[in-house]
């Protein structure tokens, strides 16, 4: 199975501009901020970093510390992708509110989506993904177990002015609701899914994705066909190979291709690739 690399380049709403000494250096539309990166083991291209926040990490090295900000800096502002406007915000957990490496593989499903086609996004997040689908005409069933992710993707959805297109915003427990689909015998075209490490449900449910991955594809396996068109699964954070989710998806997704690799995002100084992520994606058969 071959390794491919899938490459966020610089765009409207996001640039990494540097990277080095287990830090980087990123603008969002009109701020820029640094946070920790321990993938990047090299030098920076120029010590000169001027940001307008960082995130200095604690203890915890999977979230623990908290964001230094200028006071110019809002509690959110708005960016583009594409027809789709969303917040952008220095959350508690290092993040900014969307996953901008995710662009290429939103790209990619957006160009196999049509009118009408019934697509699931598990662990949705704010909904960025959800909404550019709906964009191409495609009915998005949107999941996240986070009653405050849910709410800030139904925020983007009317900050794009998209309040017409058919999205189910729930707060579900993603296994939970995949398994309920299948006794409802339903099956999507397409389905994107995100998954973290660990992970509760609005219920208390417990995820951990190397006991409860296997679970769910078994179940999505259920909601698709070979006139589906896509799973596409994506891992952050994670000491796993994108080797095992690619032989994972190839022995519980129908007959198939399946493709997998890292995902990563251009440096702008220099034009070096940070590694984000790790992906692996089912098509019924090998695309162009």
């Amino acid at each position: 199975m071959q390794l491919d690399t899938i490459i966020a380049e610089p765009h409207e709403a996001y640039t990494l501009i540097d990277s080095g000494h287990g830090r980087k250096l990123e603008r969002y539309g009109p701020y820029s901020f640094i946070r920790p990166e321990p993938q990047a083991m090299w030098a920076p291209a120029t010590g000169d970093w001027q940001a307008d926040g960082e995130f200095l990490p604690a203890a915890d090295a999977d979230g623990g510390g908290r964001w230094h900000l200028a006071d110019h800096v809002p509690e959110s502002w708005p960016l583009t992708r594409g027809d789709v406007r969303f917040h952008a915000a220095n959350t508690p957990f290092r993040h900014l509110a969307f996953f901008p490496d995710m662009a290429p593989q939103w790209d990619w499903m957006a160009a196999r989506t049509r009118a009408g086609d019934e697509v699931l996004n598990l662990f949705g997040y704010t909904g960025v993904g959800s909404l550019l689908l709906a964009g191409q005409g495609a009915r998005v069933t949107h999941v996240d177990a986070s009653k405050k992710a849910v709410a800030a993707a139904r925020d983007n959805q009317a900050l794009s002015k998209m309040d017409d297109r058919p999205i189910r915003w729930l707060v579900e427990d993603a296994l939970k609701y995949t398994e309920r689909e299948v006794r409802r015998a339903r099956r999507y075209d397409g389905i994107m899914l995100d998954p973290p490490k660990f992970g509760r449900g609005p219920k208390g449910e417990r995820w951990e994705l190397n006991e409860t991955l296997p679970e769910l594809l078994a179940a999505i396996a259920q909601l698709v066909d070979d006139r589906s068109k896509y799973v596409v699964l994506t891992a952050y954070a994670v000491r796993m190979s994108a080797l095992a989710l690619g032989v994972l998806m190839e022995t519980v997704l129908p007959r198939g291709h399946v493709q997998i690799g890292e995902m990563a995002v251009r440096e702008e100084a220099r034009g070096l690739l940070l590694p984000t992520a790790i992906f692996a994606r089912w098509t019924p058969e090998k695309p162009d």
